[in-house]
């Protein structure tokens, strides 16, 4: 008997049918005394949206967490839901919903591996390394199965690792490429040091904005762990609200989830605050992994000129040198980002559908957008801001 035939997969409607150590010893192999290389696939966090109830009931994310277990081992494990929108997923699949309905197929509800409202990459078949080809194998064949048996129109897996991508085209998952902007840490001593890097014209520009930004009027708080306080969540959710309200309508995360962050996830956040005459008026929230800082919110109630770009992306280069991270992921969009230093890099995911002639149709066109994203990694590279290394310096 294979080793594949021996693996039995659970479907769990909550977390609280696996205990923290046996999903935590999929989704965080590193050792147990530093941060996890992912934050948000660690089961405090993914309880977290349980519990505060922004994921479940009403809010189109319905939990099927997979389970794959080899007699009483836990080999892996996977974040499924039931999806019954597209929303909260940064790997925009309207077109291809729209394509499906036209056709006169219902596209939802369907099956998504994913981390919720996190446009953030990472592990998403969570198999310890020894198991790691046979459990990502039977992961992906019980995902799809259950898309299959159930009549729905497609499985996605979302901003998954490159290796990840690769082994599921292999295992007859379509993969597409997607891209965002990221920092990269080259062994900077500081951020002058890292300004060093830039050409002069881009180098002016951000200190130039770095001063308007710092005159706003106010200080800059940059807290995490215990030194953030129930109070700090308060002003935050102010303008966590202000912000989702203007992007998507209704903001994805409850109230409650910032209690929850608070009793479990401080020592995994970085939240950065401007105060002015005795009130915080604008904040961003980062979460911070084993070697990468990934921004996610940001809000306020009064404008400043720059005062986003210090917050967002300023203090996270700052908080990222002074740490040793490796790379701070700046969220879903913006090319704004470029002048700032961050460049494109590719994002991966993986797709399945269950009508042969959508899915041949889904291929040619992932086949031409695959080229495209390409093409313009290498554009907007050509436009970053670091200087041209001329051919005599190389040498």
């Amino acid at each position: 008997m294979s080793q594949e035939t021996q693996i039995e997969i659970n479907v769990l409607t909550s977390l609280s049918q696996i205990s923290e150590t046996e999903w935590d010893r999929c989704a965080c192999t590193e050792a147990v005394d530093q941060p996890p290389v992912d934050p948000f696939t660690t089961y405090r966090f993914l309880k977290a949206l349980e519990d505060s109830k922004s994921v479940g009931s009403g809010t189109g994310w319905t939990p099927h967490y997979l389970q794959a277990k080899r007699g009483d081992d836990t080999i892996g494990v996977a974040p499924l839901y039931g999806k019954t929108h597209s929303q909260g997923e940064y790997i925009f699949d309207h077109n291809f919903a729209q394509a499906y309905e036209n056709s006169g197929g219902h596209y939802y509800p369907k099956l998504q591996i994913a981390v919720p409202h996190t446009p953030a990459t990472g592990r998403r078949l969570l198999v310890r390394p020894e198991y790691q080809v046979v459990a990502q194998s039977a992961l992906v064949q019980a995902a799809v199965q259950l898309a299959a048996e159930n009549e729905l129109s497609s499985l996605h897996v979302t901003f998954c690792t490159e290796q990840e991508a690769e082994a599921g085209a292999q295992m007859g998952l379509m993969p597409r490429r997607s891209q965002q902007f990221h920092w990269i840490n080259n062994g900077y001593k500081n951020f002058d040091d890292f300004l060093t890097d830039l050409s002069s014209r881009k180098r002016k520009n951000i200190r130039k904005e770095r001063t308007q930004a710092q005159n706003f009027g106010g200080q800059i708080e940059v807290l995490t762990g215990d030194e953030i306080e129930p109070h700090h969540w308060d002003a935050f959710w102010v303008f966590y609200q202000d912000t989702g309200a203007r992007k998507w309508g209704t903001p994805y995360l409850t109230r409650q989830f910032f209690e929850e962050a608070h009793a479990h996830l401080r020592r995994d956040m970085l939240l950065v605050l401007a105060k002015r005459d005795g009130r915080y008026i604008a904040g961003a929230l980062n979460f911070i992994g084993q070697d990468t800082l990934f921004g996610r919110y940001w809000g306020c109630t009064q404008e400043f000129p720059c005062l986003h770009f210090e917050l967002c992306y300023y203090q996270a280069i700052d908080f990222a040198i002074a740490q040793g991270l490796q790379r701070v992921e700046a969220g879903a969009q913006g090319a704004h980002k470029l002048a700032r230093g961050y460049l494109p890099v590719a994002t991966h995911s993986l797709h399945w559908f269950g009508d042969a002639g959508f899915s041949q149709a889904v291929a040619r066109y992932l086949e031409a957008e695959r080229n495209a994203v390409d093409d313009e990694i290498n554009v907007l590279t050509s436009y970053g801001p670091f200087k041209t290394v001329t051919l005599e310096e190389q040498q």
